[in-house]
C-alpha cells in the first residue's frame, strides 16, 4: 500500500482573534504545524493545539514565520542572516516547550508564509533556516517544497545532513513553471473538496500536478498540506483521506515512512 502524510497550518488563532478550525481538522490529519506566536497564535493557543493533537494521535512540526502579525507572515521582511536564523531557533523553542509540557516528541519544521517562499529563491533565507534547524535539533524532519523550486531549499538541507521530507499543496494552483500562483490572482487558493481530492490523488499516486494552463508538472511528495485558514478545510482533509483510502493509499504521520 502507498501512505503519504497529510498536514495542516493550525493553532493561528491568538488572543480574541479566531483563525481556522483547529478541533475540525485535527481528526484527518496526520501532521500538525503550529504557529509559534509571530504570524499567528500565542501560548494559549499553541498549547491547547499541542494537547488537541496528543488526543488525536496527530504529529506535531514548528511552523515558523516573520514576526509580522497584521500581515499573517506573508509578507517579505529584510532580515540578516544572524536575525532570520535566531528569529526560527526563538519559535521553534517556544513551541518545543509546550510539546515537552505535553510529553509530545516534536517531529518537524516547516517555514511559513513569505519565510517558505523567501527560502526557494534566496540563498541566505535558505542557509540560515537551515542552520537553525541544525543548531537547534538536526534529527528533525525538514519540510520543504516539492518540484524545481524547491531545490534549493533541498540542496541546502542536505548538505547540512537534513532530513528533507517534500511538500506538495492540492488546495494551491501551480504556475506552469512549478511555483504556486500569488494569492493575489483570481483561483490561487481551491476551496471545493472534491477537486482538491482528486488532486492529492494526482500527486499521491502519479506524483504530478496539473498547471493553471493544463500542463502536467512532475512532482515527488512525501506529505500534502492544506492550509487551515481556507474556509473549506474540514471538507478538504475529509474528502481528501477518502478519496485516498479508496484508491489504496494510508495516510499516516511522517515520521512511520521516512
Amino acid at each position: 500500500m502507498k501512505v503519504i502524510d497529510l498536514n495542516c497550518d493550525l493553532g493561528e488563532s491568538f488572543g480574541a482573534w479566531k483563525m481556522g478550525f483547529d478541533e475540525e481538522v485535527m481528526k484527518y490529519i496526520t501532521s500538525a504545524n503550529v504557529a509559534c506566536g509571530w504570524h499567528g497564535g500565542d501560548p494559549i493557543v499553541m498549547s491547547k493545539t499541542v494537547q488537541l493533537a496528543l488526543e488525536n494521535k496527530v504529529s506535531v512540526g514548528a511552523h515558523p514565520g516573520y514576526p509580522d502579525l497584521l500581515g499573517f507572515g506573508r509578507r517579505s521582511l529584510a532580515c540578516t542572516f544572524d536575525e532570520l536564523k535566531n528569529y526560527v531557533i526563538y519559535q521553534v523553542g517556544a513551541l518545543d516547550g509546550f510539546c515537552k509540557v505535553h510529553g509530545m516528541k516534536m517531529t518537524h519544521i516547516k517555514p511559513h508564509g513569505r519565510m517558505y517562499l523567501d527560502a526557494f529563491e534566496k540563498i541566505d533565507q535558505a542557509q540560515a533556516i537551515a542552520e537553525a534547524i541544525v543548531s537547534y535539533n538536526p534529527n528533525l524532519f525538514y519540510v520543504a517544497f516539492a518540484g524545481v523550486k524547491g531545490e534549493l531549499m533541498t540542496k541546502v538541507a542536505k548538505e547540512m545532513k537534513l532530513k528533507v521530507v517534500y511538500e506538495a499543496f492540492p488546495d494551491r494552483a501551480y504556475t506552469p513553471e512549478g511555483d504556486l500562483v500569488n494569492r493575489s490572482q483570481a483561483g490561487a487558493v481551491i476551496k471545493d473538496p472534491q477537486e482538491v481530492a482528486e488532486r492529492a490523488l494526482l500527486i499521491a499516486k502519479e506524483h504530478k500536478v496539473i498547471a493553471i494552463d493544463g500542463t502536467s508538472i512532475e512532482i515527488d511528495a512525501q506529505t500534502l498540506c492544506v492550509h487551515g485558514d481556507t474556509p473549506t478545510a474540514v471538507d478538504l482533509v475529509k474528502t481528501i483521506r477518502e478519496v485516498l483510502k479508496k484508491n489504496g493509499i494510508d495516510v499516516i504521520p511522517m515520521a512511520s515512512f521516512i
